[in-house]
């Protein structure tokens, strides 16, 4: 790990969240004409930067009570396998420690092949239960 690696407890700027989500190829499935009012809604945020630019990012979303979704997760590819994932996960993990009351669900999305890496972090697949989503593609869930 890089000592220039800082990691700051905040939610990304909206200019920070769309060159990121750019860069690491989620332009087509970004909505940025709503993604501020996202952004403004988090429960949390984490971003790491490298020598004054923000290189990685994460979220968290969800009602604050009950269900708590971690978002976002990700990291330009410049500095990938540097261990800024992991400074993500730490500072989210902290987070719901922090805030999460007992039986609170904590759920996210794992991009195919990355499964291990939040397995490290405790998110597994659990039994009787299946991980399901829908995007909206012209007025409909798809």
């Amino acid at each position: 790990m890089h000592r220039e690696y800082i990691t700051h407890r905040r939610v990304p700027t909206i200019q920070e969240y769309e060159r990121i989500c750019i860069e690491v190829g989620w332009k087509d499935y970004i909505n940025f004409e709503v993604a501020e009012q996202s952004l403004d809604q988090s429960l949390f945020g984490v971003v790491v930067e490298f020598r004054g630019d923000v290189v990685g990012m994460g979220r968290v979303v969800g009602d604050g009570a009950i269900y708590f979704y971690i978002q976002d997760i990700a990291v330009v590819p410049m500095h990938r396998s540097r261990g800024i994932g992991d400074l993500i996960m730490t500072a989210i993990t902290q987070y719901l420690q922090e805030h999460a009351p007992e039986k609170a669900f904590v759920g996210l999305f794992s991009s195919q092949g990355k499964e291990s890496f939040y397995n490290r972090h405790g998110f597994n697949k659990h039994e009787g239960m299946t991980g399901m989503f829908g995007v909206i593609h012209g007025g409909e869930i798809k």
